[in-house]
């Protein structure tokens, strides 16, 4: 029985891990956004074990009064935390292609009370704000279904403070996670500079901060 058992643990493992690199392989070649129906899935208990949506705030280096742009909130959860983080001398811009995905978000902030969050339809190639707007900026196991990552990261860096940082969080079981050194090369060729590194392999958060003009 118990060896039945052990088998079949094993065999659900080795089945997860065949299916998790059948996608890696897929997303590699063909990058694009989640579709909005499989949003709800990625917010689920054990991601929000592992990255704390108010922790997570804190990690991203967000501080009360900073106004921080989000790209790709999905389902809201890390946007409602950085908003309280940030407070009512603070704002958060959330913003995403998938318009579904950002009526989700505006729907939650009226039913949670949130008035400092602004969530808008937007190409993160041409963000419709002008330079230097915003404190700092974040990506929550975003940057992988961006085709052009570098040139993506290049307008945020325009749409970014002198002294603003732009933040990562990624975690393993993601189809599209990178290693953090893929992250912080690509992140270098933008013009960033890497500020601070934390956690492992499995989940990690790299900020950046803008290199010499």
């Amino acid at each position: 029985m118990l060896q039945t058992l052990l088998y079949g643990i094993l065999g659900l493992v080795f089945t997860a891990a065949i299916l998790h690199t059948i996608a890696r392989i897929i997303r590699q070649t063909y990058k694009f956004p989640i579709p909005a129906f499989l949003v709800a899935f990625i917010d689920n208990p054990l991601r929000r074990r592992i990255q704390p949506p108010a922790e997570t705030a804190v990690r991203n280096g967000i501080q009360p009064g900073m106004t921080v742009l989000e790209v790709g909130p999905g389902s809201g959860t890390y946007t409602i935390a950085a908003a309280r983080r940030v407070g009512d001398k603070g704002k958060v811009v959330a913003v995403d292609i998938e318009p579904k995905n950002i009526e989700r978000v505006q729907r939650r902030a009226r039913a949670e009370g949130i008035t400092n969050l602004e969530a808008r339809v937007a190409d993160v190639y041409d963000l419709p704000f002008p330079d230097g707007t915003f404190d700092a900026a974040y990506l929550l196991a975003v940057i992988g279904e961006i085709p052009d990552p570098v040139r993506a990261m290049k307008e945020i860096r325009r749409v970014l403070s002198r002294a603003g940082t732009l933040a990562f969080g990624e975690l393993f079981p993601d189809p599209d996670y990178p290693r953090a050194g893929t992250l912080i090369r690509m992140a270098r060729a933008a013009g960033f500079r890497l500020k601070r590194r934390t956690g492992n392999f499995f989940y990690y958060t790299v900020i950046f901060e803008k290199d010499a003009e």
